[in-house]
């Protein structure tokens, strides 16, 4: 396999560790290990506390693969597997779904992996464009255009990475149905689930439309949980799993144990683990609303209908790249320009996720003024 260089990795590799505060980072403020644990349930505890250092299962511990389906309708332990994180999963997925001969259909933009990976696999790849003047959206009209016979699968991020898009239910359920009448498998990012503003926007999982389709979910983003580098795959589909299981033991095989236990008392606890990010991300998105609202001149965006991520638009002549590196360089604030995910028309995500944001966004804003 021969692949592209990951321009977002890279480019967090270049500036995470570096950058005093982080503006365009895609995940919710993380977890200490005390405090994750002060949320444990009694099981929870028990099963931290009897933990051994060995090898784990490698679909999964079996309490949390049953925490996981819990998550979901209709959807057993069995339907289950876990990953060492949301990227194994793609790109086992990707792996095994595809190859020379085939086609997928991938939203667009996206996290580089959803269709580079597909791309290394020796698929043909369309991207199913959502456009700025379109808020976004998702057309599936647009996404009939791309099919084609040999199109394998069908790749969403919803809610979507970097606009924080979600499509309206009506779209999502025609592109659902298309899926169905030409035997295209549907495979679903869902990592930012959960975060939805409007929790009656939130569209059924995509394990639960159909039986071949495919959800991806994980603990990195509106949970705030990205060290334990969990990830995992539902899907009705059991001899699909028994493949992407057989993939994976080239991979890392199984998960780390106590990454496992501990995401097994944060799923049972989720209610209060979201509740916290909810607030922290609420809170920053009322002060982007304001900084939205003082600088049109400089600024515009589609507010998103989820946390923790947007993706504005820089109304100044300056290539926002450019503007990305001055402002890290000068102010230590790092917004990710849309250059890592090979869009042009001067965007940036922005994470409002984090509780340092407001200083981040005091200094993002002086710098705006500095430039005036």
């Amino acid at each position: 396999m021969r692949i592209a260089e990951f321009k977002l990795e890279r480019y967090f590799a270049r500036w995470e560790f570096v950058a005093k505060l982080l503006l365009g980072s895609s995940d919710a403020e993380s977890f200490g290990l005390e405090e994750l644990l002060a949320l444990a349930d009694d099981d929870s505890r028990k099963l931290w506390n009897d933990m051994r250092l060995g090898y784990t299962e490698s679909p999964g511990h079996p309490v949390l693969r049953a925490t996981i389906a819990g998550l979901y309708d209709g959807i057993s332990a069995d339907d289950v597997l876990v990953f060492a994180g949301a990227e194994e999963a793609i790109f086992t997925f990707a792996n095994v779904a595809l190859g020379a001969g085939k086609h997928a259909v991938v939203m667009w933009p996206a996290y580089q992996s959803l269709h580079e990976i597909a791309r290394a696999a020796g698929a043909d790849v369309s991207l199913l464009r959502l456009r700025y003047e379109n808020a976004w959206a998702l057309d599936p009209d647009e996404l009939a255009s791309l099919m084609k016979p040999m199109t394998a699968c069908v790749v969403f991020n919803i809610p979507h990475n970097p606009t924080g898009a979600i499509p309206e239910r009506r779209a999502f359920d025609a592109a659902v149905a298309l899926c169905e009448r030409t035997g295209a498998r549907l495979f679903v990012d869902e990592v930012y689930r959960y975060g939805e503003l409007d929790e009656g926007k939130r569209l059924p999982a995509a394990c639960e439309t159909s039986p071949t389709a495919v959800s991806l979910g994980g603990l990195a983003k509106p949970f705030g949980l990205a060290g334990l580098r969990i990830g995992w795959i539902a899907t009705k589909d059991r001899p699909f799993l028994q493949r992407l299981a057989a993939f994976k033991d080239y991979l890392t095989i199984c998960s780390s144990a106590p990454s496992e236990l501990l995401a097994i008392a944060a799923l049972r606890a989720r209610d209060r683990v979201l509740s916290r990010n909810r607030a922290i991300a609420l809170s920053n998105l009322a002060l982007l609303d304001g900084l939205f609202e003082r600088r049109a001149k400089d600024l515009e965006w589609v507010r998103p209908p989820s946390w923790p991520i947007g993706f504005p638009r820089l109304l100044r002549s300056e290539p926002v790249d450019d503007f990305a590196a001055r402002l890290v360089e000068r102010t230590g604030v790092m917004i990710a320009p849309e250059s890592i995910f090979d869009h042009k028309g001067n965007h940036f995500r922005v994470g409002f996720g984090r509780r340092d944001m407001p200083q981040a966004l005091e200094r993002f804003e002086a710098f705006l003024d500095a430039k005036a």
